[in-house]
Order: C-alpha cells, then sequence, then structure tokens
C-alpha cells in the first residue's frame, strides 16, 4: 500500500474524527526513515503534524500541546508547541520544515505560509542542538560497544565517563540551593567479582530524599545497561548499532547544511544516501564492532560541522519581534474565526 493511502485506512481516522485535529491540521508530513530516504522494508512508517490552537487555548481555559496516537506512531504538535521547538532547531521537529513536497500529505495554506517563514527559525542554536544530538549518538555507540569489548577494569572507566555528566549537572544545580558536594572516582573494587569499581563520596545534609533517588535511579541505570554484558541479541543488537552509527552521520549532514547554506533539508541527496545506506546495512561492522574507517568519517564530519559552526552567517538567535509578529498574525486570525 502506499503510504498517502495509509491515511485513508480506519487506522487513521484519529485524523479525521478527533476535534483538534480535522481541519484544524496545517501540515502532515511522513518522519523517521521515510522522511530521511534511508528506510528499509522492515522501517516503521511515522507521521509527524502541526495543528492550530482552538480559540480556547488561546484566550480561554484550555490547552493542547500533542496528540499521540501510539499504534501508528503519529505525532501532531500544536502550533505553538511545535514555534518553541523550532526556535532551539529541535532536530526532531525542525525536519518537518524540510521535507520533499510529495512527503506532505496534508499542507493547507496556512502550513504553507509556515514553510515560506521557516528561516526565522534557523540560528546558530542549530550548532547546539545538532551537536548535542549528534553527540548523544556517539556516546550510546560507544556505549554499546564498550558493554560487549572492553575488559571489566576498562568497561568500569567507561562507566565513570557516561555517568560523570550526571554527576556534574548535579552538582552546579544542587550546590547554591543545598550547599551539597558529590564526586566519583574508580578504586579498587569490594564488590566480589570485579577488579575496580566506582565509588561516590558525597557532602550532603538536610537533602529532600526524592532529589537523591532520582540522582542515584540516573546513575544506577547506565551501570544496569553496562551489566547486560553477554546477554544481548547480537544480530538485533548489531541493526540497532548501525542504525545509531547512520543517524549519527546525518545529524552531522543534516546539521551542515542548516549551517553553510541556511537549508533545512530532512529528505537527503542521492550522494548522501549511498553513504547512509552503506552504514545503515553494516558494511562498517565487522565481529560486532564497528571498523575505525566508520570513525574517520565521523572524525571528517565533526570537522566540516565544527568549520560549519565557526562560519556561519546565521545570527546569534531567533529575530523574537517577526516570531512574535508571526504567531500573533496566525492566532488572531484563528481567535476571530478567520481560520
Amino acid at each position: 500500500m502506499e503510504l498517502r493511502n495509509m491515511l485513508d485506512t480506519a487506522d487513521y481516522d484519529f485524523i479525521r474524527t478527533n476535534p483538534r485535529l480535522g481541519d484544524r491540521i496545517i501540515l502532515l508530513g511522513i518522519s523517521g526513515s521515510y522522511g530521511y530516504g534511508t528506510n528499509t522494508e522492515s522501517s516503521d512508517i511515522d507521521f509527524r503534524g502541526i495543528a492550530l490552537n482552538q480559540p480556547s487555548d488561546l484566550i480561554g481555559m484550555t490547552s493542547f500541546e500533542q496528540y499521540e496516537d501510539t499504534l501508528t506512531d503519529t505525532v501532531i504538535y500544536s502550533f505553538n508547541k511545535i514555534v518553541k521547538l523550532f526556535l532551539n532547531c529541535n532536530p526532531n521537529t525542525i525536519e518537518l520544515l524540510g521535507l520533499d513536497d510529495d512527503q506532505y500529505f496534508i499542507r493547507n495554506s496556512v502550513g504553507q505560509e509556515l514553510l515560506d517563514h521557516r528561516q526565522l527559525f534557523l540560528s546558530k542554536r542549530a550548532a547546539d542542538s545538532f551537536g548535542r544530538y549528534a553527540d548523544a549518538q556517539l556516546r550510546r555507540l560507544q556505549n554499546a560497544i564498550a558493554r560487549d569489548t572492553l575488559k571489566q577494569s576498562s568497561r568500569e572507566e567507561h562507566i565513570l565517563k557516561s555517568v560523570r555528566h550526571a554527576m556534574e549537572d548535579f552538582n552546579r544545580r544542587q550546590q547554591e540551593e543545598y550547599k551539597t558536594d558529590a564526586r566519583l572516582y574508580i578504586d579498587s573494587a569490594v564488590t566480589e567479582g570485579l577488579e575496580s569499581e566506582i565509588f561516590l563520596d558525597a557532602d550532603l545534609c538536610h537533602y529532600p530524599l526524592r532529589r537523591y533517588n532520582e540522582l542515584m535511579n540516573t546513575l544506577c541505570s547506565v551501570i544496569r545497561d553496562y551489566d547486560r554484558v553477554g546477554k544481548r541479541n547480537n544480530k538485533k543488537d548489531d541493526l540497532h548499532l548501525n542504525k545509531h552509527a547512520m543517524h549519527l552521520v546525518r545529524l552531522f549532514m543534516m546539521g551542515i547544511d542548516i549551517l553553510e547554506k541556511g537549508e533545512i533539508r530532512t529528505h537527503r541527496p542521492a550522494s548522501d544516501l549511498k553513504l547512509l545506506r552503506s552504514i545503515r546495512n553494516g558494511d562498517y561492522m565487522k565481529d560486532n564492532i564497528l571498523v575505525p574507517e566508520f570513525y574517520d568519517i565521523v572524525t571528517d564530519y565533526e570537522h566540516r560541522f565544527n568549520e560549519a559552526v565557526d562560519n556561519t552567517t546565521l545570527p546569534d538567535r531567533p529575530d523574537m519581534e517577526a516570531v512574535g509578529k508571526f504567531v500573533e498574525h496566525i492566532n488572531r486570525r484563528v481567535v476571530t474565526g478567520e481560520i
């Protein structure tokens, strides 16, 4: 079945019948692998869209941020919420503004107005958002590989790197209010079966237990992930690793386009797709490990991304006055019943 025809099936009746959606949807497009052009036969079909807020959301007592249908992997954001995400160049949502024409299955006149104003949302914030998402993808890859290939003492060092960021953020947020201090370090193990392990020193006084529990859950979840060595389905997990590796490179590609050219290009050109599909197909995986050539590619894209950050002509931040006028222009017409 063609993607466009899927929307006519009963599974997607909510698009037509939900009062928050229906003719309030201004954009609806394909997302995920189909949006990028990297899809395979087993790829999920995801849709992302935008619906206008109701007048009561804008001047009354109701509110609406997004509608999610888990059965069809569809997410439709409210206009006001998506604008806030666009302003931060959120990679998972800004891509909705860069689809090919035939990838929009709903696009009315208001949706076209939004597309015509997409430049309003492009700024140097893309450097942080795309760089941060790419870094997270790289950490997932490194963490997954470390779980399966490093000896225990080396793996412990890798775990420490993964949890240290969370601890630094904890200290930064809590010191001023609670005068707390905590540090992580590796020493000879006291836990049976380990050569070395991570220890925590903390100076906590009159500290809320719920906040402490939140921190410990975050740190322990990382350790639990690493301790699942030998319990992985290699074939299944390698597919996931290849997919993560592909998306890491794709994030760099898309971020470079935004910073260098001021373009949002979600569906990658043929030259990019050849490399992305090769990564996804496992051409850079050998014996459950990503080969050095893959990291050479990543390093090259990191350099290109950093050069684009240094040389971009995008403004430091969006023109909030212009964005405000555009949002008001749309919402005023909603409130008056014009649209």
